[in-house]
């Protein structure tokens, strides 16, 4: 089993900073990408940013240029550098940790972006 811990979330105002922090423990031998989702009120939970063992990341084209992920300790902890918010980044933001055959999942964290 992994265990997923965010920390970070809070309320920044338009054009604010935020920075997810997500610290993975238990069994982490093998996850092979780490991941921050998002899930506002009555939508679907999506992508945000991922980052693979070997370095590789992926950004949603919503937060392309805003958002930076990155990792510390062979993917042991993951950030998440929010920058320029916008009120429709407003979500709970949740970690995420993948394996070949499993997939974990931290609590969640809110973020809320409002003047």
């Amino acid at each position: 089993q992994v265990q997923l811990v965010e920390s970070g979330g809070g309320v920044a105002q338009p054009g604010g900073s935020l920075r997810l922090s997500c610290v993975a423990s238990g069994s982490i031998f093998g996850i092979a990408r780490m991941g921050w989702y998002r899930q506002a009120p009555a939508k679907q939970r999506e992508l945000v940013a991922s980052i693979t063992s070997g370095g590789t990341t992926n950004y949603a084209g919503s937060v392309k240029g805003r958002f930076t992920i990155s990792s510390d300790n062979a993917l042991n902890t993951v950030y998440l550098q929010m920058n320029s918010l916008k009120p429709e980044d407003t979500a709970v933001y949740y970690c995420n940790a993948a394996r070949t055959f499993s997939t974990y999942w931290g609590q969640g964290t809110q973020v809320t972006v409002s003047s």
